[in-house]
């Protein structure tokens, strides 16, 4: 699954709500698999790199002379030629993207650009674009900046979302760092009640190459976001990293994001809708009972060293004392409509459960990442996907051979009666 998608896997059709329900998908083979550890460990993650972009970017507005800054999460490449903005999960475009409506007068992309710009320590400023209150992707800034120790981009997107929403506590939460590996992540509640994640890590998750990204996401308790980003380079990707670490220290990114500069731009906001209430997860489907089953079912030759559930998906890391080895398992109901798409040539159990195999690469770029996948979907619609991988995450190197259980261990995990409830 979860990333941008310079990583972001390549089925991207045919199964339509089906994927949709799923959250994110991979495939191993050719055949579109779950993979909804990613999906939650970098769900926030790319929500909030999403943030500065969002929907459709039109060319930016140049603020000043020179080309629009051509960093591909702002929209263009290199030369100004636009990009696809990064896909970004429902509710990201409603609290990024807000414009017009609010209840202050409206700023163009040359006054939001000028508070960046005055937010930040002395420094040379090149390759200026901005977004103004009324653009309908949303007010934000963008430039690279260069104190004397190297060229860096840095941007700052402006928006709203439902202050008690998912959707903001997803933003402040740090990620997972089974699927997300990060050098620090602080989220924490401000004494002015907004709530703020400050995360430094790295632009490629398996650090393919040596770019950085911190970033810092702030919540208002009112409902405004502020999304800053930065970057060891000059541009987010494809361009070579100019000094070993971003400018802004942590302190401050959360100082730039908490500035009272930036309120003239929220409150030429609307305000975000309120969320819709969240249906509870069907019976047994939940992410505790997901996890408590699936460590019941493990062989007992192995030791679980980390764990975590949410709703439809647990994982696990154990080691049977030679490496480190991710298992993660979907459990997902009404999938009925994705029977032909995936089961064509399944194993049919006497009980009618159709059952597929999968051994492959792993597709997250950890070097030397094997993943081994049984799928399995009964005649009530349930589908139950277990996969185990020779490393303790998929974006890291192989820690072993091959995964810790074997393919008779998964399959009999995923074809167990437990998940039905029997």
């Amino acid at each position: 699954m979860s990333g941008t998608r310079k990583d972001r896997d390549p089925f991207e059709t045919g199964l339509g709500d089906a994927l949709r329900r799923t959250g994110e998908t991979f495939s191993a083979d050719g055949v579109p698999l779950v993979d909804g550890g990613v999906a939650r460990g970098r769900r926030g993650v790319r929500r909030r790199r999403a943030a500065a972009v969002t929907g459709s970017v039109a060319a930016l507005a140049v603020v000043g002379l020179g080309a629009s800054y051509a960093a591909g999460a702002f929209g263009h490449e290199p030369g100004g030629a636009p990009v696809a903005a990064r896909p970004a999960a429902s509710g990201a475009a409603a609290s990024s993207a807000a414009s017009a409506a609010g209840t202050g007068p409206q700023l163009s992309a040359r006054q939001v650009g000028a508070v960046l710009e005055g937010l930040l320590p002395k420094g040379k400023i090149t390759e200026r674009s901005a977004r103004g209150t009324g653009d309908p992707g949303g007010p934000m800034a963008a430039l690279v900046h260069d104190d004397g120790r190297g060229k860096a981009a840095i941007s700052v997107g402006i928006g709203a979302v439902d202050p008690s929403g998912s959707e903001a506590e997803e933003q402040v939460a740090c990620p997972d760092k089974v699927y997300v590996p990060y050098d620090s992540c602080r989220s924490e509640k401000l004494p002015d009640g907004s709530r703020l994640m400050v995360l430094r890590g790295y632009e490629y998750p398996d650090k393919r190459v040596d770019t950085k990204w911190w970033h810092a996401y702030l919540v208002t308790r009112d409902g405004y976001t502020v999304d800053a980003s930065e970057w060891n380079a000059p541009a987010e990707k494809d361009a070579a990293t100019t000094r070993d670490e971003p400018p802004l220290s942590a302190a401050q990114l959360k100082a730039l994001v908490t500035s009272k500069a930036w309120r003239p731009v929220m409150e030429a906001l609307e305000k975000a809708p309120r969320e819709p209430v969240r249906q509870p997860p069907a019976q047994g489907q939940d992410g505790k009972a997901i996890l408590r089953k699936l460590t019941a079912l493990l062989p007992a030759s192995v030791k679980v060293t980390a764990r975590n559930g949410e709703e439809g998906f647990a994982y696990v890391v154990v080691d049977d004392g030679k490496g480190a080895s991710l298992v993660q398992i979907n459990v997902q109901p009404r999938m009925s409509d994705v029977e032909s798409d995936l089961f064509g040539g399944a194993d049919v159990l006497p009980d009618g459960m159709k059952v597929v195999s999968h051994q492959g690469p792993g597709e997250k770029g950890g070097e030397g990442v094997n993943m081994w996948t049984v799928d399995t979907l009964r005649t009530d619609g349930l589908r139950v996907v277990v996969s185990a991988f020779n490393s303790g995450a998929q974006n890291t190197k192989a820690t072993r051979e091959e995964p810790a259980l074997t393919m008779a261990q998964l399959r009999s995990i995923a074809t167990n009666p437990v998940w039905a409830g029997k």
